[in-house]
Parts: C-alpha cells; structure tokens; sequence
C-alpha cells in the first residue's frame, strides 16, 4: 500500500500565512534537515531579489535612495517587506512557534494583499512614467504592460489559493512558494549576465520551485500535486509575451495607458 504523503512532523515548516486553527500544538518537532532546507530556499529567494535589483536600486541606496518617484520607492520596500515576512514565517515554524506563526500570518494575509495592490498600482505607474520622461513610447509602454501584469496575476492567485487553504499546511506552503516565485521574476529579468535570453533565464526564474520537487521527491519519494499544477502554470506565463507584441495587444494597451496618462 502506498505511503500517504502527509507528513506530521514538517506539515507547518513554511506554512507561511495561516490563520489559529484548534488542536494544533504550539511547539512542533521537525527535523533539521526540513528546517535547513526551507530556511535556506527561503535566502535563496531573498538573495535573487537583491542580485536582480542590485544594479538598478538596492547598490544605489548607500549614497541616498535612487532618484525614483516615490511610489516606486514605495513599491521597493512592501517587496522587500514581504521576503523579510516569509523568512520570519519559515523560521517561527522551524522552531516550532506555531502560534506566533499564526498571529503573524493573520497580519500577513493583509500584507500580502498590500503586495498586490502595490504591484497593480506600479505595473500602470512604471511605464507611465518612463513616457512621460521621454524614455519609451506608447507602444512600448504598451507592450511592457502584460509583463508585471502578469506577475500579479500569478501572485494573486497563488496567494489567494494559500489563503483558501491555509488550514492544511501541506497544500498552503507550497502555494506560497509559488506566490513568491511568482514576485521574483521582476528580479530574474533584470539579472544582465543571463543576457535577456528567456531560454536561460525561465530556469533560474524556476530554480526555488525546481528545489522543492526535487526535495519532494528525496525526502518524499512523490511530488505534491501542487508543485505539478503550478509548475506547468508558470511555464505557461511567459507566453505572455508573445501577446504584448501582437498589434491587438498593442492598440488596447495605448488606449489603457492613455487613461493614466
């Protein structure tokens, strides 16, 4: 008979927003092989954050912010606020602190709905303002749009997905993997040394969700059904692109832009 995938001892590892459920402890015994590997998954993350926008932002900071309109400013810290959150997440529940895992993941579903009101809001404000300062034109402005978009989209529906289930900490956790995934794109795509090659980059864009079906099936011996579902749904998303440049797109665009403008 196979064995049942649930597993008791790591079941709330990095079950990053979760709201008090009745019954579950308050410390949990996990092993310290999970705690490392979900610690570290989670600074890998927040490490591909800062490569990515360390050129263009976070390497700037040390002589004063960049000079930036301020929601973008805005933008940058809930971003960062949110990979500090899911760090805090990972290791309250390592150590086995469920409910102070819990008190802060109920401040954490508000949180990661500011994410995605911010992300919405700076995906129309960015390439606004790049036409505005004569840096783009309306068509490439237009064309950029589905890109952070998109990324929302994902986010959304992944965190809103980990929202619904976040009674059942083998199913959460994984989503709000994906939900991070999702937000680390923007990152991917400002990496210069992968040389804007989508090819190159859709793999490191994957790598922290590739770890974590690799984990599954060592440690496991099977993948979470979630790991499949959202894997193929972001190997889906970059056909997104081939959208932004159709002349379709591009006269919707010009007329959603203008009412911004």
């Amino acid at each position: 008979m196979a064995r049942p995938y649930h597993d008791h001892t790591e079941e709330t590892i990095t079950s990053t927003m979760s709201t008090p459920v009745v019954g579950i402890p308050t410390r949990t015994k996990l092993t310290p092989k999970s705690r490392r590997f979900y610690f570290v998954l989670s600074l890998f993350m927040t490490a591909m954050v800062l490569v990515g926008f360390w050129p263009s932002y976070f390497g700037q900071i040390q002589h004063g912010l960049p000079e930036r309109p301020k929601v973008i400013h805005l933008h940058g810290a809930i971003f960062i606020g949110w990979m500090a959150l899911l760090i805090t997440q990972v290791i309250l529940a390592a150590r086995g602190r469920i409910r102070d895992h819990q008190r802060v993941g109920t401040v954490g579903i508000v949180y990661g709905c500011l994410v995605l009101v911010m992300g919405l809001t700076v995906s129309f404000a960015a390439p606004v303002l790049h036409v505005k300062a004569g840096e783009w034109s309306m068509n490439q402005a237009a064309a950029f749009l589905p890109v952070p978009l998109g990324d929302m989209v994902l986010f959304g529906g992944f965190f809103g997905a980990a929202v619904v289930y976040r009674r059942k900490p083998e199913i959460h956790k994984r989503l709000m993997l994906l939900a991070t995934v999702a937000l680390l794109f923007a990152a991917v795509a400002r990496m210069a040394f992968l040389h804007d090659s989508l090819a190159v980059a859709l793999p490191v864009w994957l790598s922290p969700l590739l770890l974590g079906i690799v984990y599954d099936a060592i440690r496991r011996r099977r993948v979470h059904p979630v790991y499949w579902v959202g894997l193929a749904v972001l190997i889906i998303a970059p056909l997104r692109f081939a959208l932004a440049q159709s002349e379709a797109w591009l006269r919707i665009g010009n007329v959603v832009l203008k009412t911004f403008m």
